[in-house]
């Protein structure tokens, strides 16, 4: 990469990490107030996009988010998949108090309640799960023009970001640690079987989202935390292993020097995100910190 690649690179990756952390940081840590958090990260997401044309691509492709016919088999896909292996993790969970099952509000008004919550859900977790992605797996795959000399170096590289990520968390002891490794492992591993960062941020979005509605369907409390880690980090060495039962593509095995040059895929160039509501809040506080 030329110098002054190069040091574009490094002051995007800054700008991108900076809006990150002031969503946990100032909104969460500092002022505890959600929709400063929610307003960090739309903002994250929406700078991505400049980002990327300053960097030379077509936006969003700098992250490998560019909306193929593909994209959102893979998406939806990889969110069922995290559900179906969350909703599994928990039963184990429960199986092995490692969870107490609690009482399920059965009432009318509770189902009504969690009806009305599932959009917020969607959103208050998926704004999250691509900001991360982007900025831990799609901005190394691709926004600075590497050439990875294997696929399991930037898997690694791209876990141990991921864990560093995690800058208010990093104290949680080594439980929590081997845990946020394990889901860069998977969610990484899906960006080099894939090309694209679409399979990682479904299974992603899944798995956070699946931190809420699962808590409402199956109500429970964590009783070990550290084994409730545990528990997560095996999940993901599941999802890690089914990453291989998916056809490698050649397109994108090997990072692009110069895909703004080559691509020749127009994105969807970011979505209207609408007005978030005290229900957002309330669906974001049900996850328990439980985003990853």
């Amino acid at each position: 990469m030329p110098p002054n690649d190069h040091r574009r690179a490094v002051l995007a990756f800054a700008l991108l990490f900076v809006l990150y952390q002031g969503a946990e940081g100032i909104g969460g840590h500092l002022l505890g107030l959600f929709w400063v958090q929610a307003a960090f990260m739309t903002a994250m997401v929406a700078a991505a996009w400049p980002v990327g044309r300053w960097l030379g691509f077509r936006g969003y492709d700098a992250y490998a988010l560019e909306w193929r016919r593909a994209a959102p088999v893979m998406l939806v896909g990889g969110l069922m998949l995290a559900l179906l292996v969350k909703y599994v993790a928990v039963c184990v969970g429960m199986a092995l108090d490692i969870y107490a099952a609690r009482a399920r509000d059965a009432t009318p008004i509770g189902a009504v309640s969690f009806l009305s919550s599932i959009p917020w859900a969607l959103l208050v977790t998926f704004l999250p799960s691509i900001a991360e992605d982007i900025l831990t797996r799609g901005f190394l795959w691709r926004a600075i023009r590497p050439r990875w000399p294997a696929a399991w170096v930037f898997v690694l590289a791209s876990s141990a970001l991921y864990v560093a990520n995690h800058v208010f968390r990093l104290g949680g002891g080594l439980p929590g640690l081997v845990m946020l490794f394990c889901f860069g492992l998977a969610y990484a591993t899906a960006v080099v079987r894939t090309g694209s960062l679409w399979l990682a941020v479904g299974l992603h979005w899944g798995w956070n989202l699946a931190n809420i509605l699962i808590g409402d369907i199956l109500p429970f409390e964590t009783v070990s935390p550290r084994c409730s880690d545990v528990l997560s980090a095996a999940a993901h060495l599941v999802l890690f292993g089914v990453m291989f039962a998916i056809p490698s593509v050649d397109e994108g095995g090997e990072a692009d020097p110069e895909p703004a040059r080559r691509c020749s895929v127009v994105v969807d160039e970011g979505q209207g995100l609408g007005e978030l509501v005290p229900v957002a809040e309330a669906a974001h506080q049900r996850a328990g910190g439980r985003i990853a």
